[in-house]
């Protein structure tokens, strides 16, 4: 008898094994749609983002004056936090969109750096053309964001 409950035990143990090995876990799906919580949630992200990006025509002005201290007043004081945003909303978008959204986002930054640099040398020739990448890089950000937020 001792035998017989030794051979059931280890019986009961494989048999055990087996079953949990075989389960599975279910695993997490990524999402590849935005909900429509997930928007409302992004827009937490999204309205600093737009409310910097309109105001870039500022940045323009200040360009096409030459005022450069002013220029680079602007680039570091009410855009100074916009890498931080950007940023963070990469973050929010699907895993799909998340890399291509920090690219562009780092992206403009270097155009914000070489802008600030050509306002620092006061050439206005460099400076609209950092000033055009700056936008068209921001503006390929946008686009990524989902319609709707």
């Amino acid at each position: 008898m001792p035998r017989f409950r030794s051979i059931l035990s280890i019986l009961l143990v494989l048999v055990t094994t087996l079953l949990v090995s075989c389960g599975g876990s279910p695993s997490a799906a990524i999402p590849t749609t935005y909900s429509p919580e997930k928007i409302e949630q992004l827009q937490v992200f999204v309205e600093p983002v737009n409310q910097a990006r309109q105001e870039l025509s500022q940045l323009k002005d200040f360009i096409s004056e030459q005022n450069w201290v002013d220029t680079r007043t602007y680039i570091h004081g009410p855009l100074g936090q916009l890498r931080q945003q950007m940023l963070g909303l990469s973050r929010e978008l699907l895993p799909k969109d998340q890399k291509e959204a920090t690219d562009l986002a780092k992206k403009v930054f270097g155009d914000f750096e070489r802008l600030d640099a050509a306002a620092q040398d006061r050439s206005p020739t460099r400076a609209q053309a950092q000033f055009q990448e700056v936008v068209r890089d921001f503006d390929a950000f946008l686009d990524l964001i989902p319609p709707g937020s």
